[in-house]
Formats: structure tokens, sequence, C-alpha cells
């Protein structure tokens, strides 16, 4: 059964200030923020660098990528924690979208949804995910297949190459204070800027 506001408010007669509210709804900066970075203080405190895109080179060494690439030539096991990492933020995404939401899509700009409209998204402001590209339906599209695929591919090996995802660099890598860290995030907007209003129309 899936948990919802108006579900949890019918079986709490007196309705105040429930807890469970606060749940549910997005939480502010100035709680999340701080939060971010209590993880971020334990990690450095216990000589661990946060990145989610480090655990593909700890998958591929599972898979034997170690005999063809010295690369992938490391003690796995050393990055353990962050594959339970890793596995932990599917777990609680799934939890947080489908037990603990209202529901709703994230808030945009409406300028942006008529946009988006225009170029063929008519799913924007109503979902998470575009659906005419994260749908079941794209799967027997070429041009989405083909996006993803190409897509997949420019991430995972720009992430490697530039050693660290937005997680790594704008997250873990910044607090601790490191150079690379702001180049790399200063290049995270410039690209997002050029993708979105240059290439962007251009494919869709």
């Amino acid at each position: 059964m899936r948990i919802t506001p108006d579900s949890y408010r019918g079986t709490n007669k007196n309705n105040k200030d429930l807890p469970m509210k606060f749940i549910f709804e997005p939480w502010p900066w100035y709680v999340a923020g701080p939060l971010i970075a209590l993880i971020m203080f334990l990690l450095i405190f216990v000589g661990k660098q946060f990145g989610m895109s480090s655990n593909l080179r700890t998958i591929c060494t599972l898979c034997w990528a170690d005999r063809k690439a010295d690369y992938f030539d490391f003690n796995w096991k050393s990055q353990r924690w962050n594959l339970v990492v890793a596995v932990g933020a599917v777990i609680g995404g799934f939890i947080g979208a489908h037990l603990l939401s209202n529901g709703s899509a994230v808030a945009i700009n409406p300028d942006t949804i008529s946009i988006l409209k225009g170029l063929g998204f008519q799913s924007a402001g109503g979902s998470y995910l575009p659906d005419e590209l994260f749908g079941l339906d794209a799967l027997t599209d070429i041009k989405s297949l083909a996006i993803l695929l190409i897509g997949g591919i420019l991430i995972g090996f720009g992430a490697r190459y530039a050693a660290g995802c937005t997680s790594g660099h704008a997250i873990s890598g910044l607090s601790n204070l490191q150079l690379p860290s702001l180049i790399a995030v200063i290049g995270f907007f410039i690209g997002g800027l050029f993708m979105v209003h240059v290439l962007f129309p251009l494919i869709f």
C-alpha cells in the first residue's frame, strides 16, 4: 500500500503537526544542506572520499576488467563501503518515490514546461523524468535508445576521465577545498549551459 499524506491524515483524527508530514514534503535547504555537510565531515574524519562514479571502476574490476587494463588493477575491497552507499541510494530513492512521496512532480518554471512541450516532451511538469526518454515505450524508439546509449558512454567516460562526477567533485571535492574539483564544477555548469541552449534544441 502506498503511503501518502492524505492516507496518513485519514488515520489520524487529530491531525496536529504530524511528524510524517515533514517527511512527505521536500526538505528546505537549511535542513538538507547541513545534513550533507555532516556526512562529508564524517567521511573526511574517517579518511573516505564520497563519489558515485567511482563505483563504475569497482564494478568493472569485479567483472575482471583488471585482466585487460591496469587502470582496474586495484584493491576493490577498499571500496566496498562506497558500493553499499550506492545500493543504499537506490533503495532509499525507491522508498522515497513510491512510499514517502506526495506524488507531485518537481516544480519547474511554467515557461520551461512550455518550451519542453514544444520540443516534444508532453510529460514535462507532470513527471520526475521525461517519459519520452525513460518510459518503456522509449525502448522501441531508435532515437531514444541512441540518445541514452551515447549519453551514457559520454557520462561514464567523462566522469572517470575527470576522476569524479558531480557528487565526487561538487560535494566531496569542494568540501576538501580541492582546486581541480572547483575547475571541474565550473566545467559542469558550462557544459550544462551549452547542452541546454545549443545542443538540446538541435537534438530534439
